[in-house]
């Protein structure tokens, strides 16, 4: 597989070490994830883990694992141009098709009453991560608080560097969907979004923008980054929708 991109700019299939390549060939790679093998990949970067029971289901009623995915143990680093990571310079615009705009920084983030769950995340290029545990602020308490006016249909993410991504807004008000600033009770890393950033799980995770800045709602929709470069619009990982 070629390298393809994903959030915020980055590359997201990213070229593994010389002597990672010289211990595993792709071909292996891809067979011991097939089996459900555990293998270590650059120093331990990313991990293979044993797949879930075929038969696992979600409430939905679908596959816990989307067709075409790999188990991981944890996030691989997707690359992109990063935003500032400070928590003191970090300010977050709740705006669009709303009635009470307003902007916050960090500590009010904290101060909002927090969500902590354990979700699951697919990644566009074929890797997932299953009950990673995420807290932060639902989406839909900061919409709640701004007010969305009638016809508000779409949710643009915006994030460092002008990078967007567009949800349906039913979508981006499930209970799931949040402003996170911490991953497995650790801060976010740098190369994971720090200070915070989308978390759309039933999604591809492109639409899970790093670095986040804001959000706006709006009636029309407005096709982000890698939107307009030829990814799909909608990007559910069960139906495989990859490119558009």
């Amino acid at each position: 597989m070629g390298e393809r991109s994903d959030s915020n700019g980055g590359r997201a299939c990213e070229a593994g070490t010389s002597a990672a390549r010289r211990i595993l060939s792709r071909r292996r790679l891809v067979m011991g994830a097939a089996a459900g093998a555990t293998c270590s990949v650059l120093g331990g970067e990313y991990v293979f883990a044993a797949g879930p029971d075929p038969s696992d289901r979600r409430p939905d009623g679908r596959r816990r694992l989307p067709p075409g995915q790999r188990v991981l143990r944890q996030l691989r680093p997707m690359g992109g141009i990063e935003g500032d990571p400070s928590r003191s310079a970090w300010r977050f615009r709740v705006h669009g098709e709303v009635a009470r705009p307003f902007e916050i920084d960090f500590r009010e983030l904290l101060a909002m009453p927090q969500d902590e769950q354990a979700l699951d995340v697919h990644c566009v290029t074929g890797w997932s991560v299953l009950t990673a545990k995420w807290r932060g602020v639902a989406l839909r308490r900061l919409a709640e608080r701004a007010g969305l006016k009638k016809g508000v249909r779409h949710v643009i993410f915006e994030a460092a560097h002008g990078y967007t991504c567009n949800v349906p807004v039913a979508q981006a008000l499930a209970p799931s969907v949040m402003v996170a600033h911490r991953l497995n009770d650790r801060p976010l890393s740098v190369t994971n979004g720090a200070p915070a950033r989308g978390l759309v799980p039933d999604l591809y995770f492109w639409k899970s923008a790093k670095w986040l800045t804001g959000v706006r709602f709006q009636r029309r929709d407005a096709p982000g980054y890698w939107e307009v470069r030829g990814y799909h619009n909608h990007a559910d990982p069960w139906r495989e929708e990859r490119y558009g």
